[in-house]
């Protein structure tokens, strides 16, 4: 059966098990916020033995919910790709796991060559390929002094469940 079918398989028959995803030591929770915002840092979502992870719109915010880097889009930039990375690594999995991301830029014009220069350079590091698919966003972002967010979806297979069957 090819890996497509069994994807498929998977979600056609397995249970739908969700839970939050959280890592303390990277962010806080939105719902922790002087003014609370009600939605989870990332969401997994195990079908059997696939799992998949939907990681919330993250920018450059510290555990402690402070929006960090204000006015250094590049620092800002490493900072949120650092939150991702947190959030990724708190479910057993890395960037080698994502298959798209969303990227808001606040000023897409003057700020997407050093976006573009720090993404490439971070996925060098990480050694992808191939590369998630993407797509770059102009928007107005919840807090005024953030320059970038962005969301991922992560996919892999849970080995914990895929020996379980065997």
């Amino acid at each position: 059966m090819s890996a497509f079918a069994e994807i498929l398989d998977a979600i056609a028959h397995a249970p739908i098990e969700k839970h939050a995803v959280t890592n303390h030591g990277v962010l806080n929770e939105a719902f922790c916020y002087a003014k609370p915002s009600s939605f989870s840092r990332g969401l997994r979502i195990d079908l059997g033995s696939v799992t998949i992870l939907l990681i919330s719109g993250t920018a450059s915010i510290d555990e402690y919910g402070k929006s960090v880097h204000i006015g250094d889009f590049r620092a800002q930039m490493r900072r949120t790709l650092a939150n991702i990375t947190g959030l990724l690594s708190s479910e057993g999995c890395t960037w080698h796991d994502i298959v798209r991301t969303t990227c808001y830029l606040r000023d897409i014009e003057r700020d997407y060559e050093a976006f573009n220069e720090e993404r490439t350079a971070f996925y060098r590091e990480q050694g992808l390929d191939p590369l998630p698919a993407s797509t770059g966003i102009q928007a107005i972002l919840c807090r005024p002094e953030l320059l970038v967010e962005i969301e991922a979806i992560a996919m892999f297979r849970n080995e914990k469940a895929a020996t379980s069957k065997e």
